[in-house]
């Protein structure tokens, strides 16, 4: 960009010498907007930090030139808390923009491994990277260049579990190679124990919570435990409705039992109508499709059991013991799957991987007393319907199971349970997203209350009475002829109850 044209000119930029007359005549006309020193946009609209942070790369490269993203910014990619990004250049210095701060040091430049990030922009390889952050520093103001030691050690049981040892091992490899290029040998020393630890082969103590873990032997998912965390607090700072929905009794009870069963096999796929489903669960009639009807029966065997959904875990021993026996109960007409026995194999939904078979047992265990600190029941009801689901601790059934946790929690305190038909599938399914993705707690806790609402107002007592009831609020429409038809789940009126719906 020798000589400036505005036409070309990208949405932010680096002015140089060259430029800098062009540059004033265009701010002065109101055609750019200066947002730091030397930096420049044509978006005259946008906020300032907004611009910056989309653009911090090509800013960076256009402040320092050939410079080497480094020390925790090469781990981390993102700036630190105080908005530091952290360079290796030419010419050390500090460069201040809105939200961001460009911190340039002298060292060695890219070497063998170390990637283009942009034009004219390079970055530490991890190996460099994870052998730079091993050494100490300090900030006179902000944050520290290089990660806190139990941060890093947090970074490096995370690349184990989803590498895998072989590639863990070739990192450890790699970092040792580079220590003398680097003078950091005693680093290398370090690093070698601190990943020996992690691996179970060295004696070193480890300061975080999951790499403890994982030397245990007991590894978890550091960052699902962070979501939970940010459940319960959601959930703690969401009132519960005053008047408190309570649960059907007898026939009732049986009746909205079996509603349930069939409601959450249907939207795993297992699909029956519900005069069938009706003569399977209570005639034992047979089914072209054994193995479906044993789902659905298996459901309702525990469901209508008012014994066992009272029962709720104590411990987190107790917990998995749960898990177990209800899935085994559940998936026992599905011997392929594994019933009662926790998953061997990653397992995923679309692009979302759940979590790794050798990090359920303890992520469950870890993510129990985040649990017991809820006290209201229908938060306990939605914190365990989305533990069970987020780490779906089994090869199949994890939906159906996570859905009898939460209404365990329900029954044990004789409130009415949460009911998903058909046509509310993509609700539910739209907010456990936008929980897993982007830890939005609002909309799973939204959804899970309505659907409790509408259970609540079904009147149950009657077989046939409930099932016009659902006809009529649309509870059977399948979920993409509702989205194409505008038909949303809604609350029974007195017409509805009455039959005129």
């Amino acid at each position: 960009m020798a000589k400036f044209m505005l036409s070309t000119a990208p949405e932010v930029f680096v002015s140089t010498a060259a430029m800098s007359s062009a540059v004033s005549r265009a701010v002065a006309a109101g055609q750019l907007r200066k947002l730091g020193s030397r930096l420049y946009t044509t978006n005259l609209r946008e906020a300032a930090e907004t611009l910056v942070r989309r653009h911090l790369w090509e800013i960076a490269a256009g402040y320092f030139p050939d410079a080497l993203v480094a020390d925790r910014t090469a781990l981390e990619m993102r700036p630190a808390e105080d908005g530091s990004i952290f360079l290796v250049s030419a010419s050390g210095s500090r460069v201040v923009l809105p939200g961001v701060t460009l911190r340039a040091r002298r060292g060695i430049g890219p070497l063998d491994g170390d990637f283009k990030m942009r034009d004219r922009l390079y970055c530490m390889s991890p190996a460099r990277a994870v052998l730079e952050n091993m050494r100490p520093s300090r900030a006179r103001s902000g944050a520290a260049a290089t990660l806190r030691p139990e941060t890093l050690e947090g970074y490096l049981e995370r690349r184990l579990r989803d590498s895998g040892e072989e590639q863990f091992n070739a990192l450890r490899d790699q970092a040792k190679a580079l220590a003398p290029q680097l003078g950091l040998e005693a680093e290398a020393g370090k690093l070698d124990a601190l990943m020996g630890a992690l691996l179970g082969t060295r004696d070193a103590p480890l300061k975080s919570p999951a790499g403890r873990a994982r030397a245990r032997g007991f590894p978890f998912d550091d960052r699902r435990i962070a979501l939970f965390e940010a459940l319960g607090d959601a959930l703690r700072s969401f009132a519960p409705e005053a008047s408190r929905p309570w649960a059907p009794k007898g026939n009732a009870a049986i009746n909205q039992a079996f509603f349930e069963a069939y409601f959450s096999n249907f939207i795993e796929g297992t699909e029956f109508t519900v005069d069938e489903a009706r003569a399977i669960v209570f005639e034992g009639a047979a089914s072209e499709r054994p193995r479906d009807a044993h789902d659905v029966l298996g459901a309702f065997k525990i469901v209508a059991d008012p014994a066992e959904m009272r029962r709720l875990p104590a411990s987190p021993d107790a917990f998995l013991d749960m898990l177990r026996t209800r899935h085994r109960i559940l998936m026992e007409g599905r011997p392929e799957v594994g019933p009662g026995v926790f998953k061997t194999r990653s397992n995923q939904f679309g692009a979302h991987v759940f979590v790794a078979p050798d990090q359920v047992a303890g992520t469950l265990t870890e993510a129990f007393p985040i649990y017991q600190r809820l006290s209201e029941p229908l938060h306990r009801a939605i914190f365990m319907m989305f533990l069970v689901s987020e780490v779906h601790p089994f090869a199949d059934g994890n939906g159906r199971v996570a859905r009898i946790m939460m209404n365990a929690e329900l029954a044990a305190t004789d409130q009415v349970r949460v009911l998903i038909p058909i046509v509310y599938r993509n609700n539910y399914l739209t907010a456990l997203r936008a929980l897993s993705t982007n830890a939005h707690a609002e909309p799973i806790i939204k959804t899970l209350v309505f659907a409790q609402r509408y259970a609540a107002a079904i009147p149950w007592q009657e077989f046939t009475s409930a099932v016009v009831a659902l006809k009529a609020t649309h509870a059977f429409v399948r979920p993409e002829d509702g989205d194409e038809q505008g038909i949303r789940l809604r609350i029974p009126s007195a017409a509805d109850l009455a039959g005129q719906g």
